[in-house]
């Protein structure tokens, strides 16, 4: 089951990006040469209209094969108007941008019906440990966090994420109680049984029914979660302030969707969908922000040398901008080989 609902989400992610690059090249009239589920041996597969439609035998990724990009895919003789490079500048950025946007409109799809069914989660504080600064500070249960460090909060969660990633610096924090707000600033102090710097809330959230047009305000602070999240976890990253075991592939991410099914199965079919709903919304945002890194073979690296020629007014030669991508590509199989690897380790481990 745990890979049926792994090609499930996965393939509804891949299938929503490559859709959103094959949509928008159909719009500025650039010939698709292959439409791709998957990576790897072909297992079916139809011709029509001049598009070869695939599903591949391995179910991490998919694919959108725009003729002449990067050279490749080229019919003999003179290039075809209908081809990438023969295309507007911003008609092919519109078509590589297409990719990411149409993931963040499937997590926000997403979003839609689990704060539709499950309502959302409102920053109220519950309760207060004493001996932490937030009881020295005067925080009481039931005052609203409205912004840590002056970055403005919407879901209980945010409080976490912003605890943890902030550890033992001053963190400022301004809450509301009976419609004033109040700031202060509060050190947070060690805890051993955590084994983390906490600033003293003991529980908080409060669960909030998403009705009326609220659906779609509380669809947009889960996605703007999912998409902070995703940064700061970037960001750690490359600060090296996260190790290879805070980063997960396909194996760890199958591992992950077959511990939380089958935890939520116990609960019923809608508990369950709901939970790899969620899961489908934070892979959708975190692939759709991936994507736009501006790194060779991905859509953001292809997005740099297009804004380069709309800036210089001339291309860069598709076949040295090919060479770019490929080498990209190469260091991104040797990646997701490291990744996998790495993933195999920590779920023998």
């Amino acid at each position: 089951m745990t890979i049926i609902y792994f090609i499930l989400i996965f393939g509804t992610i891949v299938l929503a990006h490559e859709f959103g690059h094959y949509l928008l090249a159909k719009v500025n009239g650039i010939h698709v040469v292959e439409f791709a589920l998957g990576m790897g041996p072909k297992l079916v597969g139809f011709h029509r209209n001049g598009t070869d439609y695939v599903i591949r035998l391995l179910p991490i990724g998919g694919a959108c094969m725009f003729e002449g990009e990067d050279g490749l895919n080229q019919a003999e003789g003179e290039p075809s108007p209908n081809s990438f490079n023969a295309a507007p500048v911003w008609a092919r950025i519109s078509s590589v941008v297409a990719g990411p946007l149409f993931n963040f409109i499937l997590a926000f799809l997403l979003a839609i019906v689990l704060v539709g069914f499950s309502g959302s989660d409102k920053p109220i504080v519950l309760g207060i440990m004493e001996g932490y600064p937030a009881a020295e500070a005067g925080i009481e249960p039931g005052d609203v966090v409205t912004k840590m460090n002056g970055e403005k909060i919407y879901l209980a969660r945010e409080i976490y994420i912003n605890t943890y990633l902030n550890g033992e610096k001053p963190m400022t924090v301004e809450y509301e109680r009976d419609g004033k707000l109040y700031t202060t600033q509060l050190v947070p102090k060690y805890n051993e049984e955590t084994g983390r710097y906490l600033i003293g809330f003991q529980g908080y959230g409060e669960t909030v029914e998403a009705k009326g047009l609220g659906i779609f305000k509380y669809a947009y602070y889960e996605i703007r979660y999912s998409f902070v999240s995703t940064i700061k976890s970037l960001k750690m990253l490359i600060q090296g302030e996260a190790s290879k075991d805070d980063v997960s592939g396909p194996i760890g991410i199958a591992q992950v969707i077959g511990d939380v099914a089958e935890e939520a199965v116990q609960y019923g079919a809608i508990v369950l969908i709901l939970n790899l709903c969620n899961i489908a919304m934070l892979l959708s945002v975190n692939l759709g922000v991936l994507n736009l890194l501006p790194l060779p073979a991905l859509d953001g690296g292809r997005l740099v040398f297009m804004l380069i020629e709309a800036v210089r007014g001339k291309p860069i030669p598709p076949e040295k901008e090919g060479m770019v991508h490929f080498a990209g590509f190469v260091a991104l199989m040797l990646l997701m080989v490291f990744v996998m690897y790495n993933d195999i380790v920590k779920l023998f481990a």
